[in-house]
């Protein structure tokens, strides 16, 4: 078994210039002078609409720029410096038919929008890998090493777990007063499930959630301020992780928590650092976001449409459907990106080798072709599941089940103490086209 080494000067020299192929990659709408939003998607040429303004999803204006694209444009071209030629895919089926050909569209060129495939690559910038960004067979193996930790079995035994922590955080909550429920519900319960996963010192916790933020959002927008902020504390993140695997490399018999099976997996155990913290960033982010943002989502989505909640309390029976309409209604991770690997035409328009191709869950799961009444929030939906949030083929979230457990038992503890959570002011959102976060959400709790 091999041990890691993180040695921050061995492994990271990024310069300036790296640092802002970065910046750019993650959003080119983040600029010292970005362009003006567009508010009314109507009021101009549908050419001048680019969905990876993350200003969209923070004023949540979003809806009807995608509304416009199904209907007029669905594959809809976009072209900038350094991206070359990029393809927003807003219908449901459009969306299907790429997520399950990984042979037609490779994820192995990144799963966010970035730098035109083929273009001279700096040598100095961080080189994240993981499996989610890999085509088979190198995905297949990575993925089956930490699959079993939501094996069935596994999720039948955290249930108890998760019941236990999620009753003593509700417990804990103030009456009687305004609260943030996203830092003191949904960030406290998911990152207690992380340090689960990990087998993480638990009174250092809070450490996961940070480096989730920090891996996903961009500088400048309020998690970190520069590119250089952003290396350090991702480098910290690496230095932790190296210390627990280089313990754990050596346990006989393994643990059963990710390090020690990443540690131990005969296809992952001589990963090098930067795919040990692609893969680190990957489980983190996978095993917070959905769950976070869709813990915060429900509520939201409840007070906003009463009626449901009405629905709710006359039958809570309803909440294991309900969990998977709050996941297709707000669909935590808007998108994800394939790259064409040969020409190939979809509705009529000419994908080229090399074009990058986003997928767009959050439109194709407001698709009316495919979903009835897909703009309504309706928690006894018929087929809830059909939605695209977890994506599809070889790349569907591999913790899909574990996020829906911890929602169900959220709600039926919820429902046990509260007659309702009551949203008193609007919420927070992430400036973000890859996360669809909510970063404050103040309610009021009213027991029973």
């Amino acid at each position: 078994m091999s041990e890691i080494r993180s040695d921050q000067d061995d492994t990271v020299a990024a310069d300036s210039k790296a640092d802002s192929a970065r910046r750019a990659i993650i959003s080119p709408f983040l600029s010292d002078n970005p362009p003006p939003v567009i508010e009314d998607p109507y009021a101009v040429p549908i050419e001048d609409i680019n969905m990876i303004d993350g200003r969209l999803f923070q004023q949540d204006i979003h809806w009807r720029h995608f509304e416009r694209l199904r209907a007029e444009d669905p594959v809809h071209l976009n072209e900038l410096p350094g991206f070359g030629r990029y393809w927003s895919l807003t219908k449901f089926e459009d969306i299907m038919f790429v997520d399950t050909n990984h042979e037609l569209f490779s994820s192995a060129h990144g799963i966010t929008i970035g730098a035109k495939v083929g273009a001279e690559s700096n040598s100095d910038e961080l080189q994240f890998s993981n499996f989610i960004a890999m085509d088979p067979p190198k995905h297949d193996l990575q993925r089956a090493t930490v699959a079993g930790v939501v094996a069935p079995r596994n999720l039948s035994l955290l249930e108890s777990t998760i019941r236990e922590r999620t009753a003593r955080v509700l417990d804990s909550l103030p009456t009687n007063e305004t609260f943030n429920w996203v830092d003191l519900v949904s960030i406290e319960l998911t990152t207690q499930m992380l340090a689960t996963l990990f087998d993480f010192p638990f009174e250092e916790r809070r450490k996961l959630t940070r480096w989730s933020d920090v891996a996903t959002a961009p500088p400048g927008i309020g998690i970190v301020d520069t590119p250089e902020q952003r290396r350090e504390e991702l480098m910290e993140c690496l230095a932790y992780f190296t210390k627990l695997w280089n313990e754990r490399v050596h346990q006989d018999p393994p643990g059963n928590d990710l390090i020690s099976m990443l540690a131990h997996g005969e296809n992952t155990k001589n990963m090098q650092p930067f795919e040990f913290l692609g893969n680190l960033i990957l489980l983190i982010v996978g095993g917070n976001d959905t769950t976070r943002n869709s813990m915060s989502a429900g509520v939201l989505a409840l007070n906003r449409n009463p009626a449901e909640y009405d629905k709710l309390r006359n039958d809570p029976s309803l909440i294991t459907n309900m969990v998977p309409e709050i996941i297709r209604y707000h669909t935590p991770l808007p998108y994800m990106r394939r790259t064409a690997n040969q020409d190939i035409e979809i509705r009529g328009k000419q994908i080229k080798a090399g074009d990058q191709l986003l997928m767009w869950y959050v439109s194709g799961n407001r698709d009316d072709e495919v979903i009835d009444r897909p703009d309504e929030f309706l928690i006894d939906r018929s087929n809830a599941r059909h939605h695209l949030s977890f994506g599809f083929g070889i790349h569907r979230c591999m913790g899909n089940r574990l996020a829906e457990m911890q929602l169900r038992v959220l709600w039926e503890e919820i429902m046990t103490r509260f007659s309702k959570v009551e949203v008193v002011g609007e919420p927070q959102r992430l400036r973000s086209s890859f996360v669809r976060g909510i970063t404050d959400l103040p309610v009021r709790v009213h027991p029973l």
